[in-house]
């Protein structure tokens, strides 16, 4: 019977180290369109919050700290269970690839499932952007602006982390149908690129909407 594993050189490819770097070149192209698109959100974000500085941070006050920093730390976790998927497949332990994609997997999961309770949070508190949205300080307009890059940036990021759960997903199938070995790990090294990039701009969205309000939070 043929190893799967021999069967997988493309024949646009002379060999499979040609193969590896034209895959590895291309996520990173893939990324980089990420950055722009990231990018352009983040100086959006920049240029309103100089504009704006007291109602951003009057928005910001009104983050959860403590379900931020558990995310924060729950995708750390998820990245550190990742590198070590891609450790398992370099190593071809098949078993323990499947472990660590699973446990990459739930902590997404467990990640997707407290942000969405803090949507809920902040849509019982009326602070969803539109005609719910409601504040009775002053400029309300201008901290409606930072709900509406927060539900902007931060959900756009939670569609990323779905796509990459549907991308864990493929590769534990692919690995338990025997895609993957010390030879050939490809797809799982790039699936690492892409969550390891998507954890990296959740630090960054942290950064910018729940740490700066910390001090107006009652102790």
């Amino acid at each position: 019977m043929a190893d799967p594993t021999a069967l997988l050189l493309r024949e646009q490819y002379n060999n499979p180290v040609q193969q590896r770097e034209s895959s590895t070149f291309g996520m990173w192209i893939f990324i980089m369109t990420e950055v722009m698109l990231f990018g352009g959100l983040f100086l959006a974000f920049t240029v309103y919050r100089m504009k704006f500085p007291e109602s951003f941070i009057v928005g910001s006050g009104d983050m959860s700290i403590t379900l931020g920093a558990i995310n924060t730390a729950v995708l750390i976790g998820s990245s550190f269970t990742m590198a070590l998927a891609v450790f398992s497949a370099e190593t071809g332990n098949r078993r323990m690839l499947s472990i660590f994609l699973l446990a990459t997997m739930f902590l997404g999961l467990v990640f997707l499932g407290i942000k969405f309770t803090e949507y809920y949070q902040h849509y019982q508190e009326h602070r969803a952007p539109g005609i719910w949205f409601d504040y009775r300080g002053p400029n309300p307009g201008q901290v409606e602006m930072f709900f509406l890059l927060y539900f902007l940036m931060t959900g756009l990021h939670a569609v990323h982390m779905f796509v990459g759960e549907g991308i864990l997903t493929a590769m534990l199938i692919r690995n338990r149908a025997g895609s993957f070995s010390a030879e050939y790990h490809t797809p799982v090294e790039l699936t690492g690129l892409y969550w390891h990039f998507v954890d990296i701009i959740w630090v960054f969205l942290f950064a910018i909407f729940y740490v700066e309000g910390l001090h107006l939070h009652k102790l």
